[in-house]
């Protein structure tokens, strides 16, 4: 493909955000921001794994995935989930296109076969790689990466949500592996100024967390 970033679909993103601002997946919180893990300070937090509990959500969800790949991967072969969170969305996705389903671990085990990727996958396969979340892009690229190195050939990453930074954008031209989303941080937030749950004075604070998220709260 030409286009490294794939455009969202404004409807699609547009309900995707509904349902995880509906369902607490994602929450805004401007005022008090949340730590994670490496100390950034962030007025969003996402946990897409609440999805697989919401059979309206997590199909939708994985309808989403399926349009998006017939329309731009008609000849897609398999579905690899990123563990953890992309997994049971890549077994939905699979189901409903009737292919081949493989997940990729974080790492190789230590034991037995000491697998990285697990399922079967054919020296050049075609492969859309499924993850529930892009920040910066590093773990979705290893993945596809891994599927690359595996003999297989990744097509693409397809993501639930993308905080889109300029970061990830930048890591996956670099690597040239086209990546796309269901939905985004600017579809969230144009969905959460309508529905109230932010204010119209917290815009611009949160539009620059997404622009630069290490200098956010300073």
């Amino acid at each position: 493909m030409s286009t490294i970033t794939i455009p969202t679909r404004p409807q699609l993103a547009a309900q995707i955000a509904t349902d995880l601002l509906r369902i607490n997946a994602v929450a805004l919180r401007p005022d008090q921001p949340f730590t994670w893990t490496s100390g950034l300070k962030s007025p969003i937090y996402c946990d897409n794994r609440l999805t697989i509990s919401y059979p309206d959500v997590r199909d939708r969800i994985a309808e989403g995935f399926v349009s998006l790949i017939r329309e731009l991967h008609p000849d897609a072969e398999v579905i690899a989930g990123a563990a953890t969170g992309g997994i049971p969305h890549a077994a939905f996705v699979a189901q409903k296109l009737g292919l081949p389903m493989i997940y990729v671990r974080d790492k190789a085990k230590g034991h037995g076969k000491e697998n990285l990727i697990e399922g079967m996958l054919l020296k050049g396969q075609k492969t859309v790689v499924i993850e529930d979340l892009i920040s910066t892009g590093g773990s979705s690229l290893k993945v596809a990466q891994a599927v690359n190195e595996a003999g297989g050939q990744a097509l693409s990453v397809l993501a639930i949500f993308s905080y889109q930074f300029q970061k990830a954008k930048e890591a996956f031209e670099g690597a040239g592996i086209p990546y796309g989303t269901l939905t985004n941080y600017s579809s969230l937030l144009d969905v959460a100024l309508q529905q109230g749950s932010i204010q119209e004075k917290d815009l611009s604070a949160l539009k620059a967390w997404s622009a630069s998220p290490s200098e956010y709260g300073k």
